[in-house]
């Protein structure tokens, strides 16, 4: 007897839909077709011992097991249910009519629970264009399958609640989530704050421009300066996500495995922080099962970098095109898939070695020559990408002892939202751009006149720093964001210059 269901797969961040047929005739063998990895193979061995522990026989007859379309490589456990059920339904244990109206996904353990699986979120987008009944899946998924309208998800335990559901012994409650009330819920709960942080007043500035035209930023300053404190909380002044922006980033997360059971939707920004060992492969996506790397993951939220210049050169390097791009494309000989990474990346590194040099107090020991070899490690083209350069000085004794409260992240947030309100009405046209970082080189000459004396100002600056054309288009976006904080239509000298003085790895002599 042949009976079918449906799963899926999924490439990128989107789902494929897949046949998953069975049919058991005269014979004695099991037959698996349909390009299975080797997860998908073992599954016999899971799905024998799951269906016996049901208290159900498994046919010792031929079964074959076909995944249609046979020409895309099917990988993962999260077949394992599917083939349970179509496996019973072909061998008459089973009613078969209704199982074409739902979407089946979900690893059997050999006792018949059911395990989670990774992507559930997009399988259910799929689900639904596809017009299914329902989605069954483990419980510890159905939340994030949940926020999809027009598609009933049912949560399950273990397989022989899948068995009574179909036998109709069992109802299946299907799980509610009010997405806009879930989206509301979380919205600004951070578990830092500004507040926190004494003194560094320029440095906070600093990050309040990036935050509001969406910037990169790196800190150069010495150990125990408050780099990475201050990176901490540069989510907390980001606008809030919109609710578009919310189920990009949970589909990400979604496909990477990385949602909770408790969560159904991203409601802050995510802050992703990898450590100086990772991999460029880690880093951008991709692998042997294409995966999002650390960049989607930070999509729409932060990346940070802490001690840039430990990480690797190849790996700093294979940043540079999803920094001017947004999206990471991963080509293999078989597969060609693509992941969102619209991230801000913010840096941290020490400036020498020692992490003294340029030290108010303390003095570098480094030799010479060490300083230039050590900031070399950082290539011109990915500080080129970086629009901010920071420098942070330690914080000293009366600052960190003062009880004077410092500006909350709330009140700097509103500043931010204020000129990011200002950039949505000047981009409004061009759907695909949002912030100032985000412009063209063609946008930048539309958006950033500048008077004859910020010319000659900017001129002056690029001689005596040697900028690149990059950088001399970095100055103007900052210095456009710049205005935009202080609502100003036109750019300003003050813009400029304030601008142009966070170019710092860019001055003759900085290194010595």
């Amino acid at each position: 007897m042949l009976v079918k269901t449906y799963g899926s797969a999924v490439y990128g961040v989107n789902a494929l839909t897949i046949t998953i047929e069975v049919n058991i005739s005269a014979g004695n063998k099991y037959y698996m077709v349909g390009l299975p990895d080797n997860a998908v193979k073992e599954s016999l061995q899971r799905v024998e011992s799951a269906i016996h522990a049901a208290g159900y026989r498994m046919p010792r007859q031929k079964i074959v097991v076909n995944f249609a379309p046979a020409d895309i490589r099917k990988e993962g456990s999260a077949y394992d249910l599917p083939i349970a059920i179509c496996i019973l339904a072909a061998s008459g244990q089973l009613p078969a009519d209704e199982l074409e109206d739902y979407f089946i996904m979900g690893e059997l353990s050999l006792d018949g629970n059911i395990q989670p699986i990774k992507g559930a979120l997009p399988i259910a987008i799929q689900a639904q264009q596809e017009g299914m009944k329902g989605f069954i899946l483990p419980s510890q998924n159905v939340r994030e399958a949940a926020i999809v309208d027009g598609i009933s998800a049912y949560g399950v335990e273990n397989l022989a609640q899948v068995i009574s559901f179909f036998n109709k012994q069992e109802t299946l409650i299907p799980v509610k989530v009010n997405t806009h009330e879930e989206f509301l819920k979380n919205i600004s709960n951070y578990e830092h704050d500004f507040a926190d942080v004494k003194g560094q007043e320029n440095i906070k500035r600093a990050l309040e421009i990036a935050a509001a035209g969406g910037h990169n930023v790196i800190l150069i300053g010495p150990p125990g300066a408050g780099k990475t404190m201050l990176a901490k909380r540069l989510p907390t002044i980001l606008p809030p996500l919109n609710l578009n922006e919310a189920l990009k980033t949970t589909k990400i997360h979604s496909v990477a495995g990385k949602l909770s059971a408790t969560d159904a939707l991203m409601t802050v920004r995510p802050y992703r922080s990898p450590h100086h060992t990772i991999s460029d492969v880690a880093l951008v996506g991709g692998g042997i099962s294409p995966q999002p790397g650390e960049i989607s993951l930070a999509h729409n939220g932060v990346l940070f970098l802490d001690e840039l210049p430990e990480f690797k050169r190849t790996v700093l390097e294979v940043m540079r095109q999803p920094l001017e791009d947004r999206q990471v494309s991963i080509s293999r000989a078989r597969f060609s898939v693509e992941y969102p990474a619209s991230f801000m990346l913010v840096a941290s590194m020490n400036p020498c070695p020692c992490g003294f040099f340029n030290h108010p107090e303390k003095e570098c020991v480094c030799a010479p020559g060490v300083v230039q070899k050590y900031l070399s490690k950082i290539s011109g083209p990915l500080l080129d990408r970086i629009d901010l350069h920071v420098e942070v000085t330690p914080v000293d004794f009366s600052e960190l002892s003062s009880s004077h409260d410092a500006e909350k992240s709330e009140i700097i947030r509103e500043r931010v939202i204020g000129a990011r309100a200002v950039q949505d009405h000047r981009f409004a046209a061009n759907e695909n751009l949002h912030y100032n970082a985000q412009m063209s080189p063609k946008m930048v000459r539309m958006v950033c006149a500048i008077s004859n004396e910020g010319v000659a100002l900017l001129k002056t600056a690029m001689e005596k720093l040697g900028l690149s054309a990059r950088a001399y288009d970095r100055i103007l976006k900052v210095a456009r964001t710049i205005a935009d904080l202080d609502d100003q239509k036109n750019i300003e000298l003050e813009h400029l210059a304030e601008a142009i003085n966070y170019r710092s790895l860019d001055r003759s002599g900085w290194a010595g």
